[in-house]
């Protein structure tokens, strides 16, 4: 049966989160030790209303006229994502986008670790991408029941993509990063965060088309 997704609430402001801890570590980099809501909401090119209602998901208060102290905010931030752990990952498909995923340099910093990669093309079995080698999908159950990940990246083909889900879900996998341009059916108890370029490309889109007709409504990111 499938699932019935939960919303989260203020994910405009989960998705900020990443970029505000990239100003803090540059600002925690440079000896800074407090940060005020106004150079925050500077940095992000955000409204200081903003940026204190995002801070406070974290539970992080601020000192008046002094601002944050940047450890704890960094420290708060990386808890709130769930970064403060490492959390092992299997990607499937170590195709083009796989590969690019693989070479995203940020994972470590965002507490993922790509430690099994995937691919159901025989002639990619042992290949080198990234410094990850390529194992046959068929290895697949006997891997997880080795060192079971956490997550799965799904860099597979729309076709395959609910075959790939069906395979990963049988062999314990709960939560699924969908790169795959579909809507997947899973258990209920199984988490999927979709991806989707398309969905990025049409926002960009609408955004070029209002401003280009004189309406600069804002689309919120």
């Amino acid at each position: 049966m499938p699932s019935r997704p939960n919303k989260v609430l203020n994910s405009p402001a989960i998705r900020r989160m990443p970029l505000y801890l990239h100003w803090l570590l540059g600002m925690r980099g440079l000896g800074k030790k407090t940060v005020s809501t106004t150079e925050l909401a500077d940095c992000m090119k955000l409204g200081w209303i903003v940026v204190r209602k995002d801070i406070a998901l974290t539970g992080v208060s601020g000192r008046p006229r002094v601002g944050y102290d940047v450890d704890r905010l960094v420290a708060a931030i990386r808890a709130f994502l769930g970064w403060k752990e490492t959390r092992r990952a299997a990607l499937v498909g170590a195709g083009a986008l796989g590969s690019a995923i693989l070479g995203y340099g940020e994972f470590a910093n965002c507490g993922l670790d790509v430690a099994l990669v995937f691919d159901s093309d025989p002639e990619k079995a042992g290949r080198r991408i990234r410094g990850r080698t390529v194992r046959p999908i068929s290895e697949l159950p006997e891997a997880f029941r080795r060192a079971p990940p956490e997550i799965a990246i799904l860099c597979v083909p729309a076709a395959a993509a609910q075959e790939t889900a069906d395979l990963l879900v049988r062999n314990g996998v709960r939560y699924l990063w969908n790169f795959a341009d579909v809507a997947l059916e899973v258990p209920r108890d199984v988490i999927v965060q979709r991806e989707s370029i398309a969905a990025g490309l049409a926002m960009l889109s609408v955004k070029i088309r209002n401003d280009r007709s004189g309406r600069r409504s804002r689309i919120e990111d």
